[in-house]
């Protein structure tokens, strides 16, 4: 669905949680194993520093954070206390339950929520919230489905780019921008 800039912006001053999948979101969605020392194998995965910063700012800005995942992951869970992200849900191939819970947890309404996701299994929610985005290199079945398509990829930024977007439609990306630069005014502040 094509919003116009002034529609898109509408529907971010509104969100007040800030929800993602995982794998495809906050990865690139490469799950790697390695051989354990002691038989088995190990999962690992790949995070970018610019999402859990941009993670940081929405947290600094008063956003609400959390993940609905359908694996379950040790990696995930100890990023997720890394970032002090709100709520955690994991192994969840139906995100729906999670989502209402959430909702009810948070105290806030479907139009209050921007949600990224990246495949088929994202699209229940991504119909429902405020702010509906796909990650740069998600399945192009969601782009007639979300409100906002990231150019980064997911994993590379894409959840950055999207908490950019809600911050300045807030007014609150230069308040964010400016506790980083020491209030110095002979910087240009951009965007």
């Amino acid at each position: 669905m094509r919003l116009s800039e002034r529609q898109l912006r509408a529907r971010a001053k509104k969100i007040k949680l800030l929800l993602m999948d995982v794998d495809g979101v906050l990865t690139d969605g490469r799950i790697y194993y390695v051989p354990h020392p002691r038989g088995g194998v190990l999962e690992t995965k790949t995070f970018h520093s610019r999402d859990g910063l941009g993670i940081r700012f929405a947290r600094q800005a008063g956003l609400k954070t959390g993940i609905i995942s359908g694996r379950k992951s040790p990696i995930v869970q100890h990023r997720a206390r890394e970032l002090r992200i709100d709520f955690v849900r994991e192994d969840a191939l139906d995100k729906l339950p999670p989502y209402e819970e959430i909702l009810r947890s948070a105290g806030v309404r479907d139009s209050e929520v921007c949600y990224v996701g990246d495949d088929w299994v994202d699209l229940p929610i991504l119909r429902r919230v405020g702010l509906a985005v796909g990650v740069g290199n998600g399945s192009r079945l969601l782009r007639a489905h979300v409100h906002y398509w990231t150019q980064a990829p997911g994993g590379l930024g894409a959840v950055r780019e999207t908490i950019e977007l809600i911050l300045k439609a807030q007014g609150k990306w230069r308040g964010i921008l400016r506790s980083y630069l020491g209030g110095a005014r002979a910087l240009p502040l951009v965007g």
